[in-house]
């Protein structure tokens, strides 16, 4: 299942919902603009009452130096974990590899706000080398799980540490 917690990023419900019927999968939204953390708390409540094995929270992203946003996202956790105790179970941080070296800046940040505990790195298959993608794991110790190759649900594969390496080095 998936959670629209993107309230206010235009068309980001919309978004989800174009890949929850791509991928057959229901979608929990609220309206443009409503709080995240009840979006959060009401899809975590469906998942349970449908028997879902995963559930997915989109929320917005976020950029590390702004304090409202981060507080916002803290919220969405402490919410998910008073609707199931003990959840969230992942906190995965999706990372542009375009980014650069401002990644390690954001993923501390979300580790120490909510405790990230992995990473998607999508944009691969464009220019982007993704070398934040060592420091990341060097510093903070966060495994890469996924690597977004594209824009098709297929091209979202788990990581291949070897094949990053010959790519970067090529």
């Amino acid at each position: 299942m998936l959670a629209a917690a993107d309230t206010f990023r235009a068309a980001a419900i919309d978004q989800l919902q174009v890949w929850g019927d791509r991928l057959n999968l229901p979608v929990i939204s609220g309206q443009p603009e409503s709080d995240p953390g009840a979006v959060a708390y009401d899809a975590v409540q469906a998942a349970i009452a449908r028997k879902m094995d995963i559930l997915l929270i989109d929320t917005a992203g976020r950029l590390h130096t702004r304090y409202n946003l981060m507080e916002e996202l803290k919220k969405v956790v402490r919410v998910v974990n008073k609707a199931l105790p003990g959840a969230p179970h992942a906190v995965l941080l999706v990372l542009d590899a375009t980014t650069g070296q401002n990644a390690l800046l954001q993923a501390r940040a979300f580790q120490q706000a909510v405790n990230a505990t992995g990473v998607i790195l999508t944009k691969l298959d464009s220019s982007a080398r993704g070398g934040m993608a060592f420091a990341i794991q060097k510093e903070l110790g966060l495994p890469i799980y996924y690597a977004g190759l594209g824009e098709q649900p297929e091209d979202l594969q788990p990581f291949d540490r070897d094949e990053f390496v010959k790519n970067i080095l090529n």
